[in-house]
């Protein structure tokens, strides 16, 4: 394996001197992480075994690391290469672990994996049949709370109980987690409470569109998986 400086800008290609208008998705992706976790260059680097010169050259210029760097700093920043780098391939391509155990995680452990915000995927029935729909979503005390549009599913779905599913996949270690919550869901329809969800909002919906209605899950039954294999 090579040493903790294998990556450095030497062993790069440099096509033309960037500046950090000249970065790549990788490195916008990079530094979208570092600073969602709230790390310094210096202890992403630490933590990936990268030289703190590889890491800002990688931030700033167009580059060609290679697969064990980018498993490096993507292990630094909790995330996998996949979604480092944008890969439209399915996550779970990677070899199994032969080690590699099931364990079921109870309510207090499942609830410990979640992120207090991020992306999940909201299961629904509607008048056209079950559906599966990825959403932004955020914890707010003891609920789940997302943006929706009238007339979409999601807000068809209030009065309901939906499923909804948050998960974590490890390429390089073929290990992850997956945390399952029903729960009712209900529209948000006190104005103070929609306008303290707004200003305490972590990001605008990905989606986009005019998206003002609040939809509430307060989880019922919460139960967990995770891959796993004994170091």
């Amino acid at each position: 394996m090579a040493g903790p400086r294998s990556g450095h800008p030497s062993h790069l290609s440099h096509p033309e001197q960037g500046t950090p208008d000249h970065r790549t998705d990788v490195g916008r992706r990079v530094v979208l992480l570092r600073e969602r976790l709230g790390l310094s260059r210096e202890e992403v680097a630490r933590r990936a075994g990268i030289a703190p010169e590889y890491l800002a050259y990688l931030e700033e210029h167009p580059a060609a690391p290679s697969r064990t760097s980018l498993t490096r700093v993507a292990r630094a920043l909790e995330t996998t290469v996949a979604e480092l780098t944008g890969s439209d391939v399915a996550s779970g391509g990677g070899r199994a672990n032969r080690e590699a155990r099931l364990v079921a995680l109870d309510a207090a452990e499942s609830r410990a994996r979640i992120p207090d915000y991020g992306v999940g995927r909201i299961g629904v029935e509607s008048d056209a049949g079950p559906g599966i729909y990825p959403v932004n979503y955020s914890i707010v005390g003891d609920s789940i709370v997302l943006r929706t549009s009238a007339g979409s599913p999601v807000a068809a779905a209030a009065g309901h109980e939906v499923a909804f599913e948050v998960d974590h996949i490890d390429e390089a270690l073929s290990q992850g987690w997956s945390v399952l919550i029903v729960g009712h869901a209900s529209l948000v329809t006190d104005e103070d409470t929609r306008r303290r969800l707004d200003e305490a909002a972590h990001t605008e919906p990905w989606a986009g569109g005019d998206r003002q209605l609040w939809v509430r899950i307060r989880p019922e039954r919460v139960s967990g998986s995770e891959i796993t294999a004994d170091s």
